[in-house]
Order: structure tokens, then C-alpha cells, then sequence
């Protein structure tokens, strides 16, 4: 039996449509193996946060989105919070010299 998907607020489905197309539809991917599968899903789909918080990690070539979630009773699982990642490489020059 699946699962069934539902999100907090509407802003949430309406961000995370907003999500460049490559990351987009590799949630929508996640997303149905998570109805499928439920709490069987692990890593490097999902991951738990701890304390019934759990991470959905979307992955395309614009970016990496992520979406956290939480099961509920009646195998219902709630999108609470989702978000495209920054860029994390962080390239540093220095100038002058040191004396």
C-alpha cells in the first residue's frame, strides 16, 4: 500500500515547482519512490535528521534542491520546508603580499 503525499502550505508545492527543470523533475522522481517505499527509503535519496525530520535530496545538473519532511498516522507523509542549495565552493584570491 503507498503512501500519500501532501504538502503543509500550498507555497511549498508552488516553491519547489519553481525549481530549475533538471532538479525538478529528479524530485519528482524521489518523490514518487517515496510514496512507493515510505520510511524504506535511506540514503542517498533520503536522509534522516533525527527527532522524526527527514531530508529528501534532489539532484540535477541546474542544482541540488531539498525538501524536509515528516510521516504522519494513516501512511501520509508531509512536505514541510523545501529549498534550492547555494553554491558552497567557495574560491578565495588574495592580493598583496605578507610582510
Amino acid at each position: 500500500m503507498n503512501y500519500e503525499l501532501e504538502y503543509f502550505h500550498p507555497r511549498i508545492k508552488e516553491e519547489i515547482n519553481r525549481w530549475p527543470k533538471s532538479t525538478l523533475a529528479d524530485y519528482k522522481r524521489l518523490a514518487g519512490l517515496l510514496i512507493e517505499f515510505g520510511p524504506n527509503m535511506r540514503m542517498p535519496h533520503s536522509k534522516a535528521m533525527g527527532r522524526g525530520l527527514f531530508e529528501l535530496r534532489a539532484r540535477g545538473k541546474d542544482g541540488i534542491g531539498r525538501a524536509f519532511f515528516c510521516y504522519m498516522r494513516n501512511r501520509r507523509i508531509v512536505i514541510l520546508h523545501a529549498f534550492i542549495k547555494k553554491n558552497t565552493n567557495h574560491t578565495s584570491t588574495r592580493t598583496g603580499h605578507c610582510t
